[in-house]
């Protein structure tokens, strides 16, 4: 009898063992990105086709709109790893921050914005922007950083060469073009495609092609949750990398079927050519590994723009022995 009532009660409590052993294996990740973007890809393929699950990661993502809002949310805890530029993290760590972010898995190595005109532009050049008013991005951020360091690499002086607009939110940006008398803008896709679809605008020149390779987008976190958390952090590269090798090996139409349920009022037809677009300028990095050179020129750029608070070394802020150890594996 006595037999028979623990027997009874292990199969009673077996479902209870089994859920806890199924919750001690699973780690939750608060993942904030800077913005809802196609340029993103790789992460949603790793969210859709079930990578982070694979590692044993359940990651809860929200859309924070804007760097600072995204550094906020970070180094208050509201996120445990941020996607947003590595600019933010060298404007935190110039601040004497005690906790800097660390940047240990990089997602997109070109700016990926495009110059799109009001009006058609089919023998576009440089020199047209001259005289112009050109809505920019916000100041101190990738898209305004590099658009200005491509006009003055073309010999155009962005204060005093055109009327550079910069108050708009970047979220209210398309449609302060639309309504606007800006005859150029600085977008994103698939923003820009969907303009040019709509009679909105044209796209004439990529910011991506002329200013070369650069940590965009990069995954990151507090020095201090990278070193209570690095076997999840790991975990995190790991699956990151495997949505990397997969866009890479996969077609622009295959990519687009996979996320579309992060841009359902966009058709599959634009996002696929939105996302062959970004896979012909190379825009997807292929491993998580931000390497000096990229580094350089972020600085670079930023110091072009007056944004460059102070010249920080490659090795206090990157780390990229997680995402070695991963590729090697």
């Amino acid at each position: 009898m006595k037999k028979l009532i623990k027997m009874t009660l292990i199969v009673a409590l077996l479902p209870l063992i089994l859920l806890g052993c199924n919750q001690s294996s699973t780690s939750s990740i608060k993942l904030a990105e800077v913005t809802r973007s196609l340029f993103y890809a790789p992460q949603y393929v790793a969210l859709e086709k079930g990578y982070f699950e694979e590692e044993g990661l359940d990651v809860e993502l929200q859309t924070t709109w804007g760097g600072d809002k995204t550094m906020t949310a970070l180094l208050s805890d509201g996120a445990d790893i941020a996607l947003v530029g590595s600019e933010t993290s060298i404007y935190v760590y110039a601040q004497n921050s005690k906790d800097p972010a660390i940047n240990f898995a990089q997602l997109t190595q070109t700016d990926g914005t495009f110059l799109v005109a009001k009006e058609p532009k089919p023998d576009f050049e440089w020199g047209d922007l001259e005289g112009s008013t050109f809505l920019g991005q916000r100041k101190g951020g990738m898209p305004q950083m590099v658009g200005e360091f491509v006009l003055k690499k073309h010999g155009i002086d962005p204060k005093n060469d055109l009327d550079l607009q910069q108050n708009i939110d970047f979220a209210n940006i398309p449609g302060a073009f639309v309504s606007g008398d800006a005859e150029y803008v600085q977008l994103f896709e698939p923003t820009a495609s969907t303009f040019e679809k709509e009679g909105n605008g044209h796209i004439v020149a990529s910011f991506g092609e002329e200013s070369g390779n650069v940590p965009y987008t990069v995954f990151m976190t507090k020095q201090s949750y990278l070193d209570k958390n690095e076997e999840e952090v790991q975990k995190f590269t790991r699956a990151v990398y495997k949505a990397q090798q997969w866009v890479e090996q996969n077609s622009a139409e295959e990519i687009a079927s996979v996320i579309q349920p992060y841009f359902e009022d966009t058709e599959l037809d634009l996002l696929a050519s939105s996302i062959e677009r970004y896979k012909g300028q190379q825009s997807f990095a292929t491993n998580p590994i931000l390497d000096k050179e990229e580094w350089d020129n972020l600085k670079a750029i930023m110091e072009e723009a007056g944004e460059l608070p102070a010249d920080i070394p490659y090795e206090d802020l990157v780390n990229t022995t997680i995402a070695e150890e991963i590729i090697n594996d």
